[in-house]
């Protein structure tokens, strides 16, 4: 469906504009498609975001600011996200050997199990491709990355 419609605008002042305002809006419109197929296991994205960093982190922990540094959502706050993880007893902290000052984070067998169940990359390749052909995600990826200079 075409923005104005879906936002009920008259247009807008040049399509340079109606870009920006395109990608908030896709990027809500996909944050709540996501959001609804993670509330389905009790997390959050950042919290997903943050298992997923850590599944690609293995063997190997994580500390806090590696975290930070891959989110995708730079706001986030790490610490906080981990807290939340360790609850669910998804991921466990332990003092790094090396240096007692900082906190080494690893994810738990329940956290992978939990990963696997979820296959959030199907569901996400499911909605592109009621759309898009492989070509015109691959074009879109480059515009993105275009887009960011």
């Amino acid at each position: 469906m075409e923005l104005e419609k879906e936002i009920f605008s008259k247009g807008f002042d040049s399509f340079y504009n109606k870009s920006i305002v395109n990608i908030l809006y896709t990027h809500g419109w996909l944050s709540n498609h996501l959001k609804s197929e993670l509330d389905k296991f009790n997390i959050t994205p950042q919290q997903y975001n943050v298992l997923r960093i850590l599944r690609g982190q293995l063997p190997n922990p994580a500390t806090i600011n590696l975290l930070k540094e891959r989110m995708l959502d730079k706001m986030s706050d790490a610490s906080r996200i981990v807290d939340r993880l360790v609850q669910k007893e998804l991921v466990k902290r332990s003092i790094n050997k090396k240096d007692r000052r900082a906190v080494d984070i690893i994810i738990t067998d329940k956290g992978l199990k939990l990963l696997e169940t979820i296959q959030m990359e199907d569901h996400v390749t499911n909605i592109l491709k009621k759309n898009l052909s492989e070509e015109e995600a691959k074009q879109l990826s480059d515009l993105l990355d275009k887009f960011r200079g």
